[in-house]
């Protein structure tokens, strides 16, 4: 293997599995609180409730199936044969979502809402399945030091899944064709993520040879042990010090805060863009796109800064830079009743923070692993992740059922000021010298 580059042919290949995730989400996020609240008639809090159950799931399924990922012996390697299988589970459920909700709509009936409950369900324990394995993949197949780099490719490629939904939900559902409808019909939309889930899958399984590469990793890691954190315990088993644990204990509170504050926005955009401004789900989709454009012309050159300034204070950035933006929402808000071109800039630069944040929080979670546990640390970041964002959903939904919707970018703004009070306690994480910026990617594989 190189070892003084980062091979960025692989890692937009193996980014595939991200994009496929992605767009799924952003579907997901975006269409499933319409069905909720439009279809099936429920309030923001049941609604909110309803949305962490994807969270709940995660909470426990995460960090198993990335355990049992890093056990795996299959001849294709140890994340994909969950890739694979969750995958094509997941596709076919997610078809019978939009047939469920069409179907209640003309025929309203309580079987047909636990058939919907129970569907769902289903379709979110198959998203479980393969989550941890296909983020993993990233981490197994790239060193240490050039992960923020890597993870800032996976992390462009999943912006592109979601852009493309978004693209596809602007232009398939305009306000000027949902306005006044008493039910959209939401089927077009989700045969074509579909499609491109399987498209992704494709292309993962056919171009990433993971057993091979993952070989040549373990080689790699055994002419760097520098690079490993942990230390004997004196009986033969690795351990993280204890300023170590303290570090990772203080970034794991901060992934929590940024994802109560960031899922809330992202959660209930659709809903707050609607009674705020009277934007319909393509007017809030097109803020979106622009947030989600943001993030992917960003995620390069954050790649490139991490290496220059290091990953902490390339997140204090984003946090700080995202905080900002929510109290002008604020302002705005307060002062204004109706949308202004101005927010477009807006949700680009919430883009560009949360791209700083993103790019650099998993690898600085992984940094402090061997490679043999980077499925289970991965499952730490996501449980951390997945509680935040089990919580988010209700209890922001509960403010803004009970408070008003003024509440909105004051939730957010308060949650980014405690993720950064926390990120200040974290000593470990950043990448150890090498090759940084432009210098550590390999344009040639």
């Amino acid at each position: 293997m190189k070892e003084e580059k980062l091979r960025v042919g692989q890692t937009i290949r193996i980014g595939f599995a991200f994009l496929s995730i992605c767009a799924f989400w952003q579907l997901y996020n975006n269409i499933m609180p319409l069905i909720l609240t439009g279809t099936f008639k429920l309030g923001e809090t049941v609604s909110g409730a309803i949305m962490a159950a994807d969270n709940v799931l995660g909470l426990f399924l995460l960090p198993l199936f990335g355990t049992f990922s890093d056990k795996c012996k299959n001849k294709m390697g140890r994340r994909k044969p969950f890739v694979l299988f969750g995958t094509i589970a997941a596709v076919v459920l997610m078809i019978l979502i939009p047939m469920i909700d069409n179907s209640y709509f003309a025929n309203p009936g309580m079987g047909k809402k636990i058939l919907f409950i129970a569907v769902l369900g289903a379709l979110l324990v198959a998203m479980g399945t393969y989550r941890s394995p296909a983020v993993a993949l990233m981490p197994d197949l790239t060193p240490k030091r050039y992960r923020s780099q890597g993870n800032a490719i996976i992390n462009l490629m999943g912006a592109v899944g979601g852009i493309l939904y978004l693209g596809l939900a602007a232009v398939l559902y305009p306000q000027s064709k949902t306005d006044g409808m008493e039910h959209v019909d939401y089927m077009l939309i989700f045969l074509i993520v579909a499609g491109i889930m399987i498209l992704a899958l494709i292309i993962l399984m056919l171009t990433v040879n993971e057993a091979k590469i993952m070989k040549e990793m373990e080689e790699y890691e055994k002419q760097h042990p520098e690079e490993n954190l942990a230390v004997d315990d004196g009986s033969g088993n690795e351990v993280l010090p204890p300023e170590v644990k303290r570090s990772l204990v203080f970034l794991l509170f901060s992934v929590a805060l940024w994802f109560v504050s960031y899922n809330a926005v992202e959660t209930w955009f659709t809903k707050y863009a609607e009674m705020t401004w009277g934007k319909g789900i393509g007017g809030a989709s097109t803020c979106l796109l622009i947030a989600n454009a943001g993030a992917i012309l960003s995620y390069v050159p954050v790649g490139w800064l991490s290496g220059k300034i290091g990953r902490k204070k390339s997140i204090l950035g984003g946090i700080v830079l995202m905080t900002a933006c929510y109290i002008f929402g604020l302002i705005y808000t307060n002062a204004n009743d109706s949308f202004s071109n101005i927010l477009y800039v807006v949700f680009a630069l919430i883009g560009m923070a949360w791209a700083a944040i993103n790019v650099n929080s998993l690898p600085m979670v992984l940094e402090m692993c061997k490679g043999s546990d980077v499925g289970k640390f991965t499952g730490y970041y996501y449980t951390f992740s997945m509680t935040a964002q089990i919580i988010t959903p209700i209890f922001c939904g509960f403010l803004l059922e009970h408070i008003g919707y003024g509440i909105y970018f004051i939730y957010a703004a308060a949650f980014m000021i405690f993720a950064f009070c926390t990120m200040v306690f974290v000593k470990h994480g950043d990448a150890k010298e090498g090759k940084t910026g432009l210098e550590a990617f390999d344009v040639e594989d």
